[in-house]
């Protein structure tokens, strides 16, 4: 495990947040080369976010950035803040440990398809589980970069990869629906090209108390170039893409002519809406508290070669895990004193060796 450097105080760093000074972009780049492979997608996903930073006046010094192992958890280096470069899968757990500890710093975690959702599974779910004050970013290229191009559990069914040369027998995770089936409180989607939506979407998700996630398509253009290409080609893009925008009807397409509907069988479907009326279309609820609607969103593209929601699916407020911890500490400190370690380790039974 890596612990980044603390930020650059000398580069004229001013707390925005206490209105002393004004922060920039140049505040969040670190003195780092930047070194992915040319033409990656994760250059578009870091100016995006050094760009949206300034806005949320919070200052690099209050900002942990927490990573596992992957091309993208390589970010942390990029960031003019405080940053963890830790081990595989387990950036959830380290970013818990820093959010419950320190509420006063805002926590993002950096990883993978392939870093968070195989051996990272289970820290990924619970983190959003208990709603842990963070923010997930999850690069999602559909295949393992970092290693040399095998396939990921989000890697399409029968992908031929180096690890699977007869194509991939398993049926691959939805991140979306995933983090809902997690009952994670904000669940988002968006595109590395992208360049207005996505630092939306992290400006929501930094304002979001609670866990956070944000699934980003990413383009692997050495090992998996052209995943997206339904979604980011010149033609497809328009034709394709189905953008989430609360308390409207869900339209898309060069001229809005596709829409969104809930059936009598309680399935969403991709419609004309000259054949069915506007009126007939589902609108979008992102504040719904049951999120089986927004879970069938998630469902409408079996993969990002069809018609696919990016957007807020959900945004809704339940207790914070941190939160319930420090009331905890405060009940037994008031009801019991002080804590005694001593006193502790010496009660119950106890073995001299």
């Amino acid at each position: 495990m890596t612990m980044m450097g603390q930020p650059d105080h000398d580069r004229g760093i001013t707390e925005a947040s206490s209105g002393v000074g004004t922060l920039t972009r140049d505040d969040f780049v670190s003195d780092q080369e930047v070194r992915w492979c040319p033409g990656c997608g994760d250059y578009a996903i870091l100016a995006a976010v050094q760009s949206a930073m300034p806005s949320l006046g919070v200052p690099p010094e209050k900002m942990v950035w927490v990573s596992g192992i992957g091309c993208s958890s390589r970010f942390p280096y990029y960031m003019n803040t405080y940053g963890i470069h830790g081990i595989h899968g387990r950036a959830p757990a380290i970013a818990t440990g820093v959010a419950t500890a320190r509420p006063d710093l805002q926590v993002w975690v950096v990883t993978g398809d392939g870093d968070g959702l195989s051996i990272g599974g289970n820290h990924f779910i619970h983190a959003l589980r208990r709603n842990v004050n963070l923010k997930i970013l999850l690069f999602n290229n559909q295949i393992y970069g970092l290693t040399k191009g095998q396939y990921s559990p989000t890697s399409e069914k029968g992908k031929v990869t180096k690890s699977t040369p007869f194509g991939s027998l398993e049926h691959p995770f939805n991140p979306v629906a995933l983090a809902l089936g997690a009952e994670a409180s904000f669940v988002a989607r968006t595109i590395d090209v992208e360049r207005k939506h996505l630092p939306q979407i992290i400006k929501r998700a930094a304002e979001h108390r609670g866990s956070a996630f944000i699934e980003i398509y990413q383009n692997c253009n050495i090992f998996n170039d052209g995943a997206f290409v339904a979604l980011t080609g010149k033609e497809g893009r328009s034709q394709n893409r189905i953008y989430l925008e609360h308390g409207k009807p869900i339209r898309f397409g060069p001229n809005d002519e596709n829409g969104v509907r809930m059936t009598s069988e309680g399935r969403v479907e991709v419609v004309k809406v000259a054949d069915v009326g506007e009126d007939k279309l589902l609108v979008h609820d992102e504040h719904r508290d049951d999120p089986s609607l927004a879970f069938a969103l998630a469902r409408v593209a079996s993969g990002p070669s069809q018609p696919t929601p990016i957007g807020v699916f959900r945004d809704v407020q339940r207790p914070v895990y941190g939160d319930g911890m420090e009331h905890q500490l405060r009940t037994a400190a008031e009801q019991q004193g002080p804590g005694d370690l001593e006193r502790l380790l010496g009660s119950g039974d106890t073995w001299t060796v």
